[in-house]
Order: structure tokens, then C-alpha cells, then sequence
């Protein structure tokens, strides 16, 4: 991954020191703001169940008339906010298919072949689980990997971890996020209105117009972007997906000596990272956790498969894949790391809380929701605590046989 210039960031920035690029960094200080706004969403939600349930359904008008759009805090937080965030993605996949590693067929062949294998493995599995129990719609859950957390567990470990080894975890996680878009849009927005869908199409034409013509500042593009949304929103696509279309044709290289990707990137980046993410986390990691609750989502299909998925099959799926590319020459281990280190990667691409809940708020309602966001909190647990065990196991095998001190 191409180096940047790294973001200090106060507090944050000292409690968690960069393990790399300022990409690497925010999102391993992130992973520790998202977990706190985990915490507290699980802490309020079952101190003042009727606070928490009741604060987030209050309802919102934003616009009049014919053009008004009326939904809960959640969903504007899930359907608005979650859009710059998939702006920013949109602009990582794009950084990194022009300049970064996903541009290199040779560097990028083995994280991309072990991503497919921890998304279709995880899938399969879940819906080897729930085939004919009528919860199948939300198998594309265990599919995500959420990179904060997983990068922050990276950064507990601390200088121990080889460099490639965040590279090979960091593009994992970008063609894993590929693969949720593409799933998303595909199988998990309504019904697509042609005409809505036609007038998308022509606002992204004229964004890419305005990008030729070299309008470089991105307040002109505020206008655009949210008449795409709004044509998203009114058309059935999955709103949120006007983000990354808008970051895909972001310009990756500079236009008349200004780099408007990378100034994108670095302003809104710490935004979706300290802001959006948390509150995303605050809105949906609020789960009752009676002893029903508990018992009912422990016998419940969708827990047992998106913990199955994520745990079991992503560790298969990606230590799997990557065994088979490396075998039949389709990929190359770097020098300093091993399938053992995979394994450990394997492990952590089981956490898969953001994309994982944002899934689940599009498949389901009702007790199946509730089921499926148990089984995702508890699966990205288990996955991080035995991901990072296991890893630091293997980091402290190697400096013994080194003769390093452990």
C-alpha cells in the first residue's frame, strides 16, 4: 500500500500509536471508538430498554410536500449517515484498483482469492443451516469483515506483526467490501423503479462531466450527490449505494495539480470513522439481552448460522482459499509470513459487526432481528478474542525460535 501522509490525531493518536499508513492508523483508533459506542448501545439498551427503543424511532421530516421523506432516527442514520461512509469505501476500492495494491495482479491475486473464500464459504454455510427454516434472506450476513475491529486487534499486537500481513489483511477487507456492495445492490434493494433509476444514471453523468470539466472543489459536488441519493432512495436501490458510486468516479489521480481523491479521502475519512461508524453502532448495537432473548436466539437458525458462518466459515474460507491459491501458483505468500499467519487473519476476518448489522437491518424484522444481531455481537467477539490468541501465539513461537524475547 502506497504510503500517505499520516493524520495525528489527539488522545487517540497516542493511546493507539500507527501501525503503518494514516489509513491503518485511523482505522485501528476507530476500532476503539466503535467498541465503546458498542458498549454503551448494549448498556442502554438494557438499563432503559423504553428510552433507547423509543429514542431511535423517533421520526424525522426532512423536505415538504411531494418531496418530503419521513423516517425513524435509525433509518436515517442507517439510510443517510451510512452513505458517506460508503462514499468513503467507495474511495478506498478506488485508490486502491488505481494506485494501491488491488493495481498489481501479483500482490493482489492472494487476498482477493482468500476474500472470495471467506465470503462464499460463510454463505453456504448459513444457508446449510437455515434452508427450510425461512431465515435464508440474511446469508449474505456473515459474509463482511468489519476492518476497524479487525485492525485494531492488529494494532494490540502491536510491532510483532509483519507489515505484509496488515497489507494482506487491509486488502482482504477491500475486496471484501466489494463483495458486500455488489451483494447488497443485487439482492437486497426493492424494487427498481426505471425512471428513478434513469435519472441516477444521468445525475452520475453529469458528476462525471463536472470531473472532466476539472471542477475540483468538493462542495460543488453536494448538490449531485444528494440528488442521487434521493434518486436511489425514490427508485429502490439501496440508497446508501449512491455513495460509492460517487466515490468510484471520484478522480484518482490528481486533476491540475490537486490530488481530489486523497483530499476526500483525509477529510472525510477520521469523519466516518470517529462519527458516523460510532453512531451506526450506537443506533443498532442495542440489543435486549434478557435470559428469553438469550434463549431464544441460542435455538434460533439465524444465530447458529451467522455465528457458524462467521467464525467457522470465514476461518475455512479464507485459510482454505489462500491454501489452494498458494498451492496451484494463483497467489504468493510474502516472505515473511506464513499460512499460520493467515490462519490468525483467517480467524479475525469473523468480525464482521458493521456491514454484518447493516445487512441484518435490510433482511429482517421482528424476533429473527433481534436473533441476528445477537448472533453477529457474539460471533465478532469470539472471532476477535480467538483471532488474536491464536495470532499472538504464533508472533511469540517465531521470536522464541528466533531467539527474541517474548
Amino acid at each position: 500500500m502506497p504510503d500517505h501522509r499520516h493524520i495525528r490525531i489527539p488522545v487517540l493518536g497516542r493511546a493507539a500509536p500507527p501501525i503503518g499508513s494514516e489509513f491503518v492508523s485511523l482505522e485501528a483508533a476507530s476500532g476503539i471508538v466503535l467498541l465503546l459506542a458498542a458498549i454503551v448501545a448494549l448498556v442502554w439498551a438494557n438499563v432503559d430498554t423504553t428510552g433507547y427503543t423509543s429514542w431511535w424511532s423517533h421520526e424525522l421530516t426532512i423536505g415538504s410536500g411531494d418531496l418530503a421523506i419521513t423516517e425513524s432516527l435509525v433509518h436515517w442514520v442507517n439510510d443517510a449517515l451510512m452513505t458517506i461512509f460508503f462514499f468513503v469505501v467507495g474511495l478506498e476500492i478506488k485508490r486502491e484498483l488505481v494506485t494501491g495494491e488491488l493495481r498489481e495482479r501479483s500482490r493482489a491475486a492472494l487476498p482477493a482469492v482468500a476474500a472470495l473464500g471467506g465470503m462464499v464459504v460463510p454463505a453456504l454455510i448459513y444457508v446449510a443451516v437455515n434452508v427450510g427454516a425461512g431465515g435464508t434472506k440474511g446469508w449474505a450476513i456473515p459474509m463482511a469483515t468489519d476492518i476497524a475491529f479487525a485492525v485494531g486487534v492488529l494494532a494490540i499486537l502491536g510491532a510483532r506483526v509483519p507489515s505484509s500481513l496488515k497489507i494482506f489483511l487491509l486488502t482482504l477487507a477491500i475486496v471484501d467490501d466489494i463483495g458486500a456492495i455488489v451483494v447488497i445492490a443485487l439482492f437486497y434493494s426493492k424494487g427498481v423503479e426505471p425512471l428513478w433509476l434513469g435519472a441516477g444514471v444521468l445525475v452520475m453523468l453529469a458528476v462525471i462531466t463536472m470531473s472532466r470539466l476539472n471542477v475540483d472543489h468538493p462542495s460543488a459536488y453536494l448538490l449531485p450527490g444528494a440528488l442521487l441519493w434521493f434518486c436511489f432512495y425514490q427508485g429502490g436501490i439501496e440508497p446508501t449505494l449512491a455513495g460509492v458510486a460517487l466515490g468510484l468516479i471520484t478522480p484518482a489521480l490528481p486533476r491540475r495539480g490537486v490530488p481530489v481523491l486523497e483530499r476526500l479521502e483525509l477529510g472525510l475519512h477520521p469523519v466516518s470513522s470517529f462519527v458516523i461508524i460510532p453512531l451506526f453502532a450506537l443506533a443498532n448495537a442495542g440489543v435486549i439481552l434478557t435470559g428469553d432473548a438469550i434463549s431464544e436466539a441460542v435455538a434460533s437458525r439465524v444465530t447458529i448460522g451467522i455465528v457458524a458462518g462467521l467464525v467457522v466459515g470465514k476461518f475455512v474460507g479464507i485459510l482454505g482459499a489462500s491454501a489452494l491459491a498458494v498451492r496451484f501458483r494463483i497467489g504468493r505468500l510474502p516472505d515473511d509470513i506464513s499460512l499460520r499467519h493467515i490462519a490468525g487473519v483467517a480467524t479475525l476476518g469473523g468480525i464482521g459487526f458493521t456491514v454484518s448489522l447493516f445487512i441484518t437491518d435490510l433482511a429482517f424484522r421482528g424476533t429473527q432481528f433481534s436473533d441476528a444481531k445477537i448472533g453477529v455481537l457474539a460471533a465478532s467477539a469470539l472471532a476477535a478474542i480467538v483471532g488474536m490468541t491464536g495470532l499472538s501465539a504464533v508472533l511469540r513461537r517465531e521470536r522464541s525460535a528466533a531467539g527474541e524475547p517474548t
